[in-house]
């Protein structure tokens, strides 16, 4: 670390004890001191329980001798019954704790920035102007943009309500208003946390809507106006430099509550929440712009704006919104001396950035709905029996591209084939009303032949479109190794088909390809998966640009390591110089949302990395490569860890492991999201039916985050014993895309705790599985420190680090009570029903806690 980092590092840290630790300290004393119903001195007992879990669990002790400790020698609470009382309310607490904590950190946010050694916008152009590199930057900068997609996974499960307390304790934080603050605490105490039922994707939608329209509207437009007054180039017109994509609502793969009318309905909301922005902004403009000549134009808009916000039928147009504004500022430009003109820019960069859409909605569904709904089509055109099989691939495929067989939704029987059918069918008319950019990507999850593109393809045309005038985006998502190591053909079959080649002319010859993280950690392990998409990448940028397309690759991030996620900007500025890099795509999703873009500064600071990691990569001559022999190395180490995971994956514990020893079937349970914790409905539970979210959300609740890390510690002890250790350490320090893998690893590691697990040891089933579990762990915690050269892990980051520590402080009390509550399931309590409710209710504290762990 160089000296100057050295020394903002202990500046931060400084600042982050003042105006995080010390303010949550005090806050948190007021937190104690609430009032709680039927219980006396919950407070007092909260950190003489912490004390107890922490101690216990260092000296061995399992998780119900702890408690029943704690219960017999420090409160007089003797049935059973009372006891468990007690721990909803500890988990009440500590979820409320965290809410605390996270309005704290946010409120803390702009004073740590200013000892940040990570590149602002401003900071990237001061650079530029030394290195006189202005034309290229002008020029990268008038194309370039950075896709930001939230989506609804269900790990987002502050409701508005929460997330408005949130953000009011994070003004009077940083104000340090103590009577209000004490109100709010108060407040929050009595707010319900937690949704009483499912939510529905419609109300997941409103809710991130809710962001939408409280954050990312002015936070986009400030981004916007801020890059376009440091850049000389005074022509600047690039408003899609930040866009907005939206999957609740349209993302239908695992899905079945998604509908054709959710869709529609959630589209309605994107654009008629827009309206009120526009008209509250136009509402604040007016009280200045009080000139004669201006009035008419100003009230009809006005007007027309406040229908639009009621009325989902009343639509009116961004190029009539645009004009309108338009001809307001020639009137004040030329009668008024321009006065108030900036005001009046503003909402018009808005309304080009954001049109009358808001954010692009994208639809995504699984390859197998489309192949059952082809299959049916067929079926009832009389062109196969039984199975699409009876017909060759070139069969197929001129069905797909040349035949039009008239289809109606109501012909068929199967739910899922009638909305396949009735969407594709509306999305003309949502492009009718929100604008083309308001939805034009259909993504395909689980893509691994032509067909994954071409069923699309086709059902857009039996569905009534011309193929010449296909205004989508069709997106697969090559998301498991299969998929991976077939991209490259499926792309080039696709670019040597002549319709669908004429399609990509009309849509100016790019392509948007995803490559998926999530089920490929499941699938292939941390290393390999990451590895594989890299190299992914490399070859369809090959790809693309042989056939003379433009590459866009859009990442399946923003949660956890596990899942591809971990620290955005340094995944970025790592990718090597045969990645295509026009524009930055990726989706952000769960609490990830509300986290890392949840406040204005966080925003318009992330989105900044954004644009500076994407950037730097091919503008100050630094192109990153990976030299051959480096590439060899990340292929061993890959392959290495690779084995060791999949001996994991079939041991035959591996699956009952994480049914009954995990919080794994109590996912579902939760009202978190509108999903099911799994795909289809078989009886027994396989792992690829299993959703990413609760397989890697249950490792990270058991504290044992396996998929971020395990074979890794495998892998470079084999290196070690060979005498190769330099090999592996040279690499982290020479190749930044196996040091950022690495530095997430090490996050994931920091975020493991297996004292809470330890009395797992000696189960007479799972004893011998935990060992495995614990060995490697131990192992890959070694390892990583010796090839990074550090004494603890996140030593270069020491801010993260302490974060992770308090939050796992906060939750540990929770965790105990979890542990505590599966062992009194598996021991048939007769109150087994509500040891149930606890380990799911305790199963949102403990995301939310995580962060970046869901």
């Amino acid at each position: 670390m160089s000296q100057h980092s050295h020394k903002h590092q202990v500046q931060r840290l400084e600042e982050f004890k003042k105006s995080v630790v010390n303010k949550f300290t005090i806050y948190n004393s007021l937190f104690l001191s609430l009032p709680y119903r039927n219980i006396e001195n919950v407070g007092i007992l909260i950190p003489i329980l912490f004390d107890q879990c922490e101690k216990g669990l260092n000296a061995g002790k399992k998780p119900q001798e702890i408690l029943d400790n704690f219960f017999d020698n420090f409160t007089d609470i003797d049935s059973e019954r009372k006891r468990l009382d007690f721990m909803f309310n500890i988990i009440q607490y500590v979820e409320r704790q965290v809410v605390l904590y996270d309005s704290v950190e946010d409120s803390a946010f702009p004073k740590l920035q200013k000892y940040t050694s990570s590149l602002s916008i401003k900071d990237y152009f001061k650079l530029v102007d030394q290195d006189k590199n202005w034309d290229k930057i002008s020029k990268k900068l008038s194309t370039f943009s950075a896709r930001i997609v939230l989506t609804a996974h269900p790990t987002q499960f502050y409701t508005p309500a929460v997330l408005d307390i949130i953000s009011d304790l994070g003004q009077l934080i940083q104000e340090n208003k103590v009577n209000d603050i004490d109100i709010t605490l108060q407040q929050l105490g009595l707010t319900s946390l937690v949704n009483a039922k499912k939510p529905t994707p419609l109300d997941e939608a409103k809710n991130i809507i809710h962001i939408l329209r409280h954050t990312y509207y002015d936070a986009v437009g400030e981004l916007f106006s801020y890059v376009k007054r440091n850049i000389p180039n005074k022509e600047f017109s690039n408003y899609d430099i930040i866009k907005l994509g939206f999957w609740p609502g349209g993302d239908r793969d695992g899905n079945p509550f998604v509908t054709a009318k959710i869709t529609n309905q959630v589209a309605d909301e994107l654009r008629t929440t827009l309206m009120k922005c526009y008209y509250n902004e136009l509402k604040t403009i007016r009280k200045k712009l009080t000139f004669k000549a201006l009035q008419n134009e100003l009230i009809t808009l006005s007007d027309s704006l406040y229908q639009a916000m009621f009325n989902v039928d009343y639509v009116i147009g961004y190029e009539e919104i645009l004009g309108k504004l338009n001809e307001i500022r020639g009137v004040l430009l030329e009668d008024y001396h321009g006065l108030y003109l900036g005001e009046l820019d503003s909402l018009i960069n808005k309304v080009q950035i954001f049109k009358s859409h808001f954010a692009t909605l994208d639809i995504r569904q699984d390859h197998s709905k489309h192949y059952l709904a082809v299959e049916t089509i067929l079926k009832e055109e009389g062109a196969i029996k039984e199975s699409l099989d009876e017909l060759s691939e070139k069969q197929l495929v001129d069905w797909l591209l040349k035949k039009n067989p008239k289809i109606d939704p109501e012909k068929y029987e199967e739910d899922i084939v009638k909305d396949t059918i009735a969407n594709i069918k509306q999305l003309k008319s949502i492009q009718e009303k929100n604008g083309e950019e308001g939805c034009n990507r259909y993504i395909i999850s689980n893509s691994e032949d032509i067909f994954s593109v071409l069923f699309v393809f086709g059902l857009f045309r039996w569905c009534g479109w011309d193929a010449k005038e296909i205004t989508f985006d069709i997106v697969p998502l090559f998301e498991t190794m299969k998929g991976m190591e077939a991209s490259e053909s499926v792309m080039q079959t696709l670019f040597d088909t002549k319709m669908y080649r004429d399609h990509l002319t009309k849509r100016k010859d790019t392509h948007t390809i995803m490559l998926g993280f999530s089920d490929g950690t499941k699938d292939g392990g941390y290393l390999k998966a990451n590895w594989s998409i890299l190299k992914t990448k490399e070859t369809l940028s090959k790809v693309c640009k042989k056939n003379g397309i433009k590459a866009l690759f859009f990442d399946g991030r923003g949660g956890p390591p596990a899942r591809g996620g971990g620290k955005t900007h340094r995944f970025y500025a790592a990718q090597t110089k045969d990645v295509a890099n026009h524009e930055i795509q990726l989706t952000i999703q769960g609490q990830t949302i509300t986290s890392t873009y949840g406040t204005k500064d966080q925003f318009i600071h992330n989105a900044e990395q954004l644009l500076t990691a994407g950037l730097s990569n091919n503008l100050f001559g630094k192109e990153i490569g990976i030299s051959a022999e480096q590439r060899k190395l990340i292929e061993e180490l890959s392959t290495l860890s690779f084995a060791k995971y999949d001996a994991l994956k079939q041991h035959e514990k591996f699956i009952s492991y994480l049914e009954n020893r995990s919080t794994l079937k109590y996912y579902s349970n939760a009202n978190i999201g509108s999903r099911p914790g799994k795909r289809g409905n078989k009886k027994q539970l396989t792992l690829s039916d299993l959703r990413a979210i609760s397989f890697v959300g249950s490792w990270s609740q058991l504290k044992q985050n396996v998929p971020g890390y395990f074979g890794l510690g495998t892998a470079i002890q084999k290196f070690k014993d060979e005498g190769r250790l330099g090999e592996v350490k040279k690499l982290y320090k020479e190749v930044p895309f196996f040091r950022a893998l690495m530095h997430n690893s090490m996050m994931s590691l920091a975020k493991t705790n297996f004292n809470l697990t330890s009395y797992m040891n000696e189960d007479s089933e799972y004893g011998e599985f935990w060992n495995i579990l614990h060995s490697e762990y131990q192992l890959s915690q070694q390892m990583l420190l010796q090839i990074s050269g550090s004494k603890i892990l996140m030593e270069d980051e020491a801010i993260s680090r302490e974060s992770v520590n308090i939050r796992e402080n906060i939750v540990l009390p929770l965790l105990v009570i979890q542990q505590y509550a599966l062992y009194h399931i598996s021991q048939e309590s007769e109150f087994k029903e509500l040891y149930e409710k606890i380990v799911t209710r305790s199963l949102y504290g403990n995301i939310n806690a995580s962060r970046n762990s869901a």
